[in-house]
């Protein structure tokens, strides 16, 4: 007898532990590379900043030095004659304001008057999300530049057309040879670099923010800027070149983990996501695809230490201009550094095996002096199940999931993608979800012949015990005190535990690209859920939270003593077996 019970018992724990929402495969386990798992997992969290500034930037008019030209004239003469240059007009010309560029101090002077322009400047970089409530790692150099830093950058974007007439009022000094572009080129040069060691910046004013989509989901160009405070920062590289952001009235926001500097060493791979200038500064590709953040990978080089003691990590993870910012990931898809710097060649790339990387330690030292703690988000807690499930190919039960994300966050840029990817995949017949005969009776709409059998059987079994035991020792319940069930009329809710605290706070180069262009994890939410457009098939019938539990619609079997028991138990286990033969043969709920 307990044999057979036990195989009846197997069987109903087999169904129980096949219910969606169980334990998953661990991701090494899922036939998907590890970039890609990464990316789909971190990509939520990584966001594009902006740092703008405003100011009134003054350069004085250049006067030519007489003296200094005279001299540069007879230095002319003597190059022709000796042959170092030709005598014609253009090349004495070319020779001359290529010797002015060389040295723009020495032949102009400032005079007045000043000219002052209303300008603006500003860098892109990458912050990402360590609470779910708004607190945001980003690079020191990304929220602030020094003086000296900043009148670089008003020189560089907002001094264009100061800069083009200095050059063309000197082009037309020369006469006939304006046409000369080598001239016309160096001579914008000059002024270039003039204008940037003249330039005085008042009434500075800066601001912080970040891009996130609208309500829907994708980011594109319903994108936002979204304002964003300052709350810590560090010293610019070579210094502990981090810094804290927080924006205000968040919830439930993607977050990426923290790791430890010891969960990676030399020859481990590293990855990197950002934004990159390259592609944000160009006209080739649409918003839409500006603002999905870029993956590289590589080794981990070497361990480095600046002269004031500051570890970093060097990696051959490629990295440009706007990735400054951005988190590296060890494969197991926790943050082990943010990405500062490299050496950048002139085509704006970086120099290779030179991406420099601030161990997360540092940025812990960061969040720990504001006593911030890091958190995993509810939201991003089922957003990796369901990218378990999605990449197992389950999709039908990463659906309800998937749903359930956008419901704690309908901002979120990409679930929506995998809502509709999931719904596609189901109907095209390609969903390998689990369907055993427990689940299909209990989502299929069998509960009721479930809970007949179940309760059949376990009433049998006590009317088994009862006839070899004293009934003042065990005396029999009234139907309306059964374990488990509620007085007749009354429901008994499930699933109604108190929710988790959202909004906990939480733990632990190269300058930004310049513009020109404890979570508690409850399994049932109290709020609902979208409703769900039609599937077509998909089998992912959603559970509902908070509902009644209904007794069984029978009443309570009577002990029943001698052998007559066991015929009833026979009869029942062979009733079990005969639906267990027929639900296996019979196709899943395709959906209602």
């Amino acid at each position: 007898m307990l044999g057979r019970l036990s195989a009846v018992a197997g069987l109903v724990l087999a169904g129980v532990l096949a219910l969606p929402g169980t334990a998953l495969a661990k991701p090494k386990d899922l036939d998907v590379p590890v970039g890609t798992w990464l990316a789909a997992r971190t990509h939520p969290a990584v966001q594009l900043t902006s740092v703008s500034y405003t100011a009134d930037v003054a350069v004085p008019t250049p006067v030519a030095n007489l003296d200094a030209i005279k001299s540069l004239t007879r230095r002319g003469i003597a190059a022709v004659q000796s042959g170092k240059i030709s005598s014609d007009e253009n090349s004495i010309y070319k020779w001359v304001v290529q010797q002015m560029a060389k040295e723009p101090g020495r032949y102009f002077s400032p005079g007045a008057p000043e000219r002052v322009v209303e300008a603006t400047a500003g860098g892109l970089c990458t912050g990402w999300w360590v609470t779910p409530d708004g607190y945001m790692v980003t690079a020191a150099h990304c929220v602030g530049q020094e003086e000296t830093e900043l009148a670089r950058t008003f020189a560089a974007q907002a001094l264009t057309k100061v800069n083009e007439k200095d050059a063309a009022d000197l082009v037309a000094d020369l006469g006939d040879i304006a046409s000369d572009d080598e001239i016309v080129r160096t001579a914008a040069k000059i002024f270039q670099v003039w204008n940037a060691d003249n330039i005085k910046i008042r009434n500075v004013k800066s601001s912080l923010s970040l891009l996130q989509s609208l309500p829907g989901g994708g980011v594109d160009k319903t994108a936002k800027a979204v304002p964003i405070e300052l709350v810590a920062k560090g010293t610019v590289y070579p210094g502990k070149d981090v810094a804290i952001l927080k924006a205000n009235g968040q919830g439930n926001l993607p977050t990426v983990p923290l790791g430890q500097d010891s969960d990676v060493r030399v020859g481990d791979t590293l990855y990197i996501s950002g934004f990159p200038g390259t592609v944000t500064q160009t006209s080739l590709f649409n918003l839409e695809s500006k603002l999905d953040p870029a993956f590289t990978e590589g080794p981990y080089n070497a361990g480095r230490q600046t002269p004031e003691g500051v570890p970093y990590i060097q990696t051959q993870a490629p990295s440009y201009p706007g990735n400054s910012g951005g988190p590296v990931f060890s494969k197991d898809g926790n943050v082990i550094g943010i990405l500062v710097g490299g050496l950048i060649q002139q085509d704006g790339g970086s120099t290779e095996g030179e991406s420099f990387v601030l161990p997360v330690s540092v940025v812990r030292e960061k969040l720990n002096e504001k006593n911030i703690t890091s958190a995993e988000s509810v939201t991003t807690k089922i957003y990796n199940e369901a990218l378990d499930l999605f990449f197992a190919n389950h999709y039908s039960e990463a659906l309800p999931k998937f749903r359930e994300v956008q419901a704690l966050h309908p901002n979120h840029p990409y679930v929506a993608k995998y809502i509709t990817d999931s719904q596609q995949a189901v109907t095209a017949g390609k969903d390998e979800s689990s369907s055993p005969v427990l689940p299909w009776l209990l989502w299929g709409g069998g509960g009721l012949v479930a809970l007949f059998v179940i309760g059949a059987l376990a009433a049998a079994v006590r009317g088994r015990s009862r006839s070899k035991v004293s009934p003042s020792s065990f005396p029999p319940a009234p139907y309306g005190a059964q374990p488990g069930y509620p007085p007749p009329g009354q429901d008994r809710q499930y699933g109604q535990g108190q929710p988790g605290q959202l909004g906990q706070p939480g733990q632990p180069g190269q300058p930004g690209q310049p513009y020109g262009v404890s979570q508690h994890y409850r399994q049932r939410p109290p709020y609902p859920l979208p409703a769900a457009p039609e599937d077509r098939g998909a089998v992912s019938p959603q559970p509902s939270y908070g509902a009644p539990h209904q007794p069984p619609p029978y009443p309570p079997a009577q002990p029943q003593p001698g052998p007559g028991a066991n015929t009833r138990i026979a009869g029942l286990e062979a009733e079990l077996e005969q639906l267990r033969r027929t639900m296996g043969h019979r196709p899943p709920d395709q959906g209602r």
